[in-house]
């Protein structure tokens, strides 16, 4: 029986982008997991962990949803002939009734549809996770930052305390 040879460096399942900021500047409500249609040289760059989603955004063309602006760069060790855009669009796999669900939310209450990761999951294959956002205020961003640092200095003040 033939081994399969382990290629390092790549990852075969777990997150292989995220989208961090995408958590500070909005509200996330509902989340959904959706297929990415890719072609073969992408799942290897997505496999090597270069993916950026910073800019990312999710919207509905022709009734079906679409991923825009996601930045998967060319896979270097790939021939001439499996070359793509790096930021073209990619079309993501969602049942019918989710794309209904959430092409609405963004024409009715003026949601956005962020993608805050790309996954793969145990079978191997790409996920993303998409989240309905509403975009926070200034002000919220503020009272964010102020409890994440009381959060560090509680935790630096019980761990000094706890070393006496």
């Amino acid at each position: 029986m033939a081994r399969k040879k382990k290629v390092s460096g790549l990852i075969s399942h777990g997150v292989a982008a995220q989208n961090r900021k995408a958590r500070f500047d909005y509200k996330i409500g509902e989340e959904f997991e959706a297929g990415i249609q890719l072609v073969g040289p992408e799942v290897k760059s997505l496999r090597s962990g270069r993916a950026a989603l910073a800019d990312a955004w999710a919207g509905e063309r022709d009734g079906e949803m679409w991923l825009f602006n996601c930045y998967i760069p060319e896979w270097q060790a790939g021939s001439f002939m499996a070359k793509f855009e790096p930021r073209r669009p990619r079309k993501l796999l969602l049942h019918k009734k989710q794309v209904e669900s959430l092409a609405g939310a963004t024409t009715r209450e003026g949601a956005t549809v962020v993608p805050l990761d790309i996954h793969f999951n145990d079978r191997g294959l790409a996920k993303v996770l998409l989240g309905m956002a509403e975009g926070k205020k200034q002000h919220d961003k503020r009272q964010a930052i102020a409890e994440r640092d009381w959060q560090r200095d509680k935790a630096r003040l019980m761990r000094n305390k706890g070393g006496e």
